[in-house]
């Protein structure tokens, strides 16, 4: 069986780290499914998803090595282009990568004790975002 659900989000940009942990696992829960994959996904250039512990000191920690490898004030040919100031942005979510996917039975992901799921938007600027997750299982 697949079911597919989406989460809302409203960001303010510049690596806003959102812990989408417990909506993907109500997600799971409302699906019924015992066993299987759920793939978290959010479409659009400029935002990625991963795990981290979600907690000030390394939330904070990714974002500064973001800022070291990709900073927003370095020339960007996109920004060129465009004139949107954004080409930042489209590097570090690149770098991120736009999904993750997390077996899960008995209803529950298998994620570490420390791990949570994160949504990091890199746009300068305020967006309102949706993250599909879709689930495979039984």
């Amino acid at each position: 069986m697949v079911i597919t659900s989406k989460i809302t989000l409203q960001t303010r940009g510049n690596a806003d780290t959102h812990d989408i942990t417990d909506a993907v696992a109500r997600a799971l829960d409302e699906s019924g499914m015992m066993a299987g994959t759920v793939t978290i996904f959010c479409p659009g250039s400029t935002s990625g998803i991963t795990t981290i512990e979600f907690e000030e000191g390394a939330v904070a920690d990714l974002q500064r090595v973001f800022d070291e490898i990709v900073p927003p004030s370095r020339e960007y040919q996109h920004n060129e282009r465009w004139g949107d100031g954004n080409g930042h942005s489209h590097v570090r979510a690149a770098l991120l990568g736009p999904s993750l996917s997390v077996p899960f039975f008995g209803r529950r992901m298998t994620l570490g004790t420390w791990q949570q799921v994160i949504f990091v938007d890199f746009d300068n600027r305020p967006r309102d975002r949706e993250i599909i997750v879709q689930i495979v299982g039984d």
